[in-house]
């Protein structure tokens, strides 16, 4: 899911062949993050009625230095077959609440940035390069 939902928001940012590449390394992936899954910092998974992912959110500690103490959003996916349903805002609230909260967004994806202007967050002004 996490995987569908990238090639969704990003599909139109990076070539098609990264995402198969994304695919095909679900298993080393998920190993390389075994300490992450295995971490105790909530994760959440939402399901349609079927039983099928359709979202993910997940937070904890804050990880920019000059930030101490500030929590940070991770991730929030949800598949675009679930876009305007308020899933996104049930996983935001269940996530984080009304804490004040960080978070990282590409600049290139309205729909996210719109997303998290109407959940609350304002662009600070920091910029980096994803790696």
């Amino acid at each position: 899911m996490h995987t569908a939902a990238h090639e969704e928001c990003y599909g139109h940012l990076l070539p098609s062949p990264f995402f198969a590449s994304r695919r095909n390394s679900i298993t080393e992936r998920v190993n390389q993050r075994r300490p992450f899954l295995d971490s105790k910092d909530p994760r959440l998974v939402a399901h349609d009625e079927a039983g099928t992912v359709v979202g993910v959110a997940n937070a904890g500690p804050g990880r920019d230095p000059d930030r101490a103490g500030i929590p940070e959003l991770y991730r929030i996916y949800t598949l675009s077959r679930a876009h305007g349903s308020g899933l996104g805002a049930q996983l935001i609230e269940a996530a984080i609440g009304d804490t004040p909260t960080n978070l990282w967004v590409f600049e290139d994806i309205p729909r996210a940035r719109a997303f998290y202007q109407k959940s609350g967050f304002s662009p600070d002004g920091a910029q980096a390069v994803a790696t």
